[in-house]
């Protein structure tokens, strides 16, 4: 079994309620989705097949017990949920990004998987499978990246329309499309509708130039 990916780094988890913890990322060559902000396009077609054997030996030694795999997409790779198993089995604690489009239900429960639903400015909101928001386990988070007022309302009715399927205390985040909404004004936003949401800043944006690879 083997997996085309991108690239395999050490840095600091930049989002979702890990933000902050060392972390090991994976992240797999391609995407179905061509978001307008997307900041890793060079993921849509670089990369390296690679056996699941030597992706969990590069990973075991960076000694972390975090793991993110993300993309692109990972969910479009077939054996992406095999290396998510195996690493489980390593007594890792497994984060998946995916972009709302695939089918979580082929991922074990055990990871946690951040599913970043698409708001209009992304011009894929036509590609979400809402369905996806009906099958969250618990300690699975739930992201939308807003870039203008229309997005936070599209965000605002999704949960609206969907919550009650959602397990308790699911994480909800709201995280500003980098350089394009002032933090402050979807802070504001929040505030005003009394939302129990998180606003989430890229802290790997913050701490690094935004263009940087490998952080």
């Amino acid at each position: 079994m083997s997996l085309k990916v991108n690239e395999i780094f050490y840095s600091l988890q930049g989002e979702s309620s890990y933000a902050g913890r060392p972390c090991v990322f994976i992240r797999l060559t391609g995407c179905n989705l061509r978001c307008s902000y997307c900041d890793t396009r060079y993921a849509y077609e670089e990369g390296t097949d690679t056996n699941l054997d030597l992706i969990i030996d590069q990973v075991s030694s960076y000694r972390c017990p975090l793991v993110e795999i993300t993309g692109g997409e990972p969910l479009i790779q077939e054996d992406t949920p095999q290396l998510i198993r195996r690493l489980l089995e390593r007594n890792v604690k497994v984060l998946l990004e995916t972009n709302g489009s695939q089918n979580i239900q082929r991922v074990d429960d055990r990871c946690i998987k951040v599913v970043d639903m698409k708001c209009p400015s992304s011009g894929m909101e036509a590609r979400n499978d809402l369905e996806n928001l009906k099958k969250l386990s618990s300690g699975d988070e739930l992201k939308f990246v807003v870039g203008n007022r229309i997005d936070f309302e599209f965000a605002r009715e999704v949960l609206d329309d969907y919550h009650q399927f959602f397990p308790e205390k699911t994480p909800v985040h709201f995280s500003p499309v980098f350089g394009k909404l002032e933090p402050k004004l979807l802070a504001q936003w929040i505030l005003e509708e009394h939302l129990e949401v998180r606003l989430q800043l890229p802290l790997h944006k913050i701490l690094w130039d935004p263009n940087q690879r490998g952080v």
